[in-house]
This record gives C-alpha cells, sequence and structure tokens, in this order.
C-alpha cells in the first residue's frame, strides 16, 4: 500500500509562509534541492490543492529553460512535468501537465489511490493537508525547518481536535542549517 507523505517547510517558529505569501525566507540551496529531487523522484504523484498547485504549475513547466536555474532546479522542473497530479479543487476548470482535478477528498478513493501499484503520495498545501490529517488519511510528515524565526504568517497546521501520535523515523541536517524531521503515524 502507498503512504500519503505530507511535506513542508517551515520557519522555526511553525509558519510556512510569511504575511503577504512570502516564502522568500525558505533556504533552498542546491544540496538541499538535490535531496528533493532524489526523493520526490520516487513518488507516485503530487495530491495538492488548488493554490499550491497553481504556484507550482506556474513556475515549473519552463524552468529548466531559465537561463538562471540551477542544474537542481533543471532536473526537478523534468521531474514536477512529468510526475501525475491530483489537483483538488472545486473551482479549476483545467489543469494541464500531467493532471487530474478532483472536486472532494472522498476516502474510499484516497484508499483505491494508494492501493495502487506505484511509488508513495506526496501530499502539498495546508488547507489540503488538514483535511487529510481530519480524514486520518496522512502516514508520514515530512517537516523541514528552515534557520529562520519570521514572527507572523500562515501556521503549517491549523487547531485541530485530537491527538495524532507519531514516532520519529529520521532526522537529517543540511548545511544549509535546514533540519528534516520525519515522522511515521503510529496506527
Amino acid at each position: 500500500m502507498r503512504k500519503i507523505v505530507y511535506s513542508m517547510s517551515v520557519s522555526l517558529d511553525g509558519f510556512m509562509e510569511g504575511p503577504n505569501h512570502d516564502i522568500g525566507w525558505h533556504r533552498v540551496d542546491e544540496e538541499l534541492h538535490l535531496h528533493f529531487n532524489e526523493w520526490l523522484g520516487t513518488m507516485g504523484a503530487f495530491l495538492s490543492g488548488r493554490v499550491t498547485h497553481q504556484l507550482m504549475a506556474d513556475f515549473w513547466p519552463t524552468a529548466d529553460a531559465d537561463p538562471a536555474s540551477t542544474a537542481a532546479m533543471v532536473e526537478f522542473a523534468g521531474i514536477w512535468r512529468d510526475m501525475p497530479k491530483i489537483v483538488f479543487s472545486r473551482t479549476l476548470e483545467r489543469a494541464d501537465w500531467n493532471t487530474t482535478i478532483k472536486r472532494d477528498v472522498v476516502v474510499e478513493e484516497i484508499r483505491a489511490l494508494q492501493a495502487e501499484p506505484g511509488g508513495d503520495l506526496v501530499l502539498g498545501g495546508a488547507d489540503l493537508a488538514a483535511t487529510f490529517r481530519r480524514l486520518d488519511l496522512i502516514d508520514e510528515y515530512r517537516v523541514y525547518v528552515h534557520p529562520v524565526l519570521i514572527g507572523r504568517g500562515r501556521p503549517m497546521f491549523r487547531p485541530m481536535e485530537g491527538t495524532t501520535d507519531l514516532r520519529l523515523a529520521e532526522t537529517r541536517g543540511f548545511g544549509n542549517g535546514v533540519v528534516l524531521l520525519h515522522y511515521a503515524a503510529r496506527r
């Protein structure tokens, strides 16, 4: 059974984005980007909400044509384009780049998707992750903690009833000070 893995970068004080959707404080250097490419290249699909999908679709399809792109960015552009993507949106009319639109998160459909062969499914976007968490659909959490305090912004997790018990699966530090905290759900 494929796992659903929620992956997100956060500031040390727990924000995934600053005011006005600012993510300029992310410390993604070549080492970290190569790590993302190695891991994400093994995934079976990207699952995201409309906002996250559109942010990715606005940049990655042609990033490899930008002379300012690093080798890791060029590689990720190909990974992103080729990877199957499922975007959950009630308003998005159409999506390109190997993307399927789903209107709602239906537990039975997600479980059927997990039962298909292939790599794990990476989940992106705080709103969609809140829905998946409420429905107990997240198997692992990969939190990339960036060495910065931004003071305010959008938190990675919304307040929610109940406790999710996790076990530490892996930690890894990167040269730029980012630390990966990888947890698996206890079930």
